[in-house]
């Protein structure tokens, strides 16, 4: 769906993918703020790196600014991460062909060493956008069946976390 079709309405929450390559223009800043303050969620996921990063807060911060909208990294323990199953941690969770090339889990090397969740909150501490950096959650859902190794070691993990992320948006 695009930002700017109103569909985007009737969707209570969003995903958007490859969020280091996001760009978005007036009348979709405008459609997206409009979304998230209407009580949408979007989830970003799936961009890697420090240059990824900067890219998307600055896009980002085109839709909901600073000074309204705090950026927080999630803490484990938070109510998210526990809805339905008890994650553990953040998985980060690489790119199949990555992985089976190289056996490591971080697509940009030191630069993505570790997956984060960060929150945008809105006044009165309600998550309207999450991101989740230094990993990719889309290929442990799109990848299970193509090799069991994968499935196993990031998948399952993968599936919790995103059910938990969707259970909480729907009930936050």
């Amino acid at each position: 769906i695009q930002a700017t079709e109103p569909e985007l309405f009737k969707c209570p929450f969003v995903a958007l993918t490859n969020h280091g390559r996001a760009s978005f223009g007036g009348e979709e800043v405008a459609a997206l703020r409009a979304y998230l303050q209407k009580g949408g969620f979007l989830w970003a996921d799936d961009a890697w790196g420090s240059r990824s990063w900067d890219h998307w807060l600055a896009e980002l911060r085109k839709v909901l600014p600073a000074a309204a909208y705090p950026l927080v990294e999630l803490p484990i323990n938070h109510g998210i991460f526990h809805t339905l199953f008890d994650a553990q941690r953040i998985p980060q969770i690489p790119n199949i062909g990555f992985y089976r090339g190289t056996g490591q889990t971080s697509e940009q090397w030191e630069d993505s060493a570790t997956a984060h969740a960060y929150a945008l909150l809105d006044s009165h501490g309600r998550i309207v956008v999450l991101t989740t950096h230094n990993t990719d959650f889309g290929d442990a859902y799109e990848r299970e069946s193509d090799d069991p190794e994968f499935f196993y070691k990031f998948s399952v993990e993968g599936y919790a976390v995103g059910i938990n992320i969707l259970l909480y948006a729907m009930t936050h």
